[in-house]
């Protein structure tokens, strides 16, 4: 077969343009960091690739969910907190109030400390987190407690507020007025809490000067700090399991972003030198195409 110069022009054109693209793949690989830049460049990787980045995606999301559910139960455990040492100072004035040698004027200044201590409790009965009241239920955009303290909404102990914070897993968050203020009765909207019921009491005993009615008190005050201590207890053992589970999923998350990296990610110094080679290669080939193929008539004339 006879070799023209058109048919070793095109081949040298048709050399050069592989080298060229071959050299272009690496450089899109090295500015992109990725192994990848189409399915169609491995449709292996890219499959493993879209799996990966879905495991990533969802291991991510039930993080959030457990952030946001451990912030919940942070609010939920301060206003406890916070309830528990009303009761603390409500049965230390109480027992202070019981002494029948207390004086009208010491019992009056009781009764108004009393007051504010009621008052605190239901502005911490009606506690939020993020706008949401954090013991009423499923009725987040409502107050559980009215301004004089009875229950301003039905609320059943079955409405569970519940994350998913893995697969099959999930967690309710909340604690309902119920559980907080009515030993554990529902919550039914006019009525009066057990423990309202009996602040009321114990205010009126001393206003009353009743000694005998506000030593009788004492047990129950009591009774409501063993039932905030039975639900305090409950909400730990929750966010004690919270934090288990965040600090697996962050195992998780790094486990599977390094396996995605592993296999996405190039090799950096790899691949510099296999762009080196291939710049090698193609200014190779312009030269041997400039050698071959004679640039002017006077270099056939020679």
């Amino acid at each position: 077969m006879r070799v023209t110069n058109k048919m070793l022009i095109n081949n040298m054109v048709n050399n050069i343009g592989t080298n060229l693209r071959r050299m272009e793949k690496i450089q899109d690989r090295l500015a992109t960091g990725k192994k990848i830049n189409v399915p169609s460049d491995d449709p292996v990787v890219a499959s493993r690739a879209l799996k990966l980045r879905t495991d990533v995606s969802r291991l991510e999301q039930y993080d959030r969910n457990v952030k946001d559910a451990m912030s919940w139960m942070e609010i939920t455990e301060s206003a406890l907190g916070d309830m528990s040492d009303i009761f603390h100072r409500t049965r230390e004035l109480s027992v202070q109030a019981a002494n029948g040698s207390t004086t009208p004027e010491d019992t009056q200044k009781i009764e108004e400390e009393v007051k504010q201590l009621k008052t605190q409790l239901i502005k911490l009965g009606n506690s939020t987190y993020s706008g949401r009241y954090v013991f009423s239920g499923f009725k987040t955009d409502q107050n559980l407690l009215d301004e004089d303290g009875s229950f301003a909404i039905d609320v059943s102990n079955t409405q569970e507020i519940t994350y998913e914070v893995g697969i099959g897993d999930d967690i309710h968050i909340n604690l309902t007025g119920g559980d907080v203020f009515n030993h554990g009765e529902e919550a039914v909207e006019g009525d009066t809490s057990v423990v309202m019921e009996d602040f009321d009491r114990l205010i009126t005993a001393l206003n009353e000067g009743d000694h005998e009615t506000i030593s009788g008190l004492l047990g129950d005050i009591d009774n409501h700090m063993d039932n905030l201590s039975r639900v305090r207890a409950d909400v730990g053992a929750r966010y004690n399991r919270l934090e288990l589970t965040e600090n697996r999923l962050s195992g998780n998350i790094f486990n599977f972003t390094k396996l995605m990296s592993e296999n996405e990610d190039i090799d950096q110094a790899e691949n510099i030198m296999l762009l080196k080679s291939e710049e090698n290669v193609y200014n190779a080939s312009l030269a041997g195409g400039a050698r071959v193929i004679q640039p002017s008539l006077m270099d056939f004339l020679r």
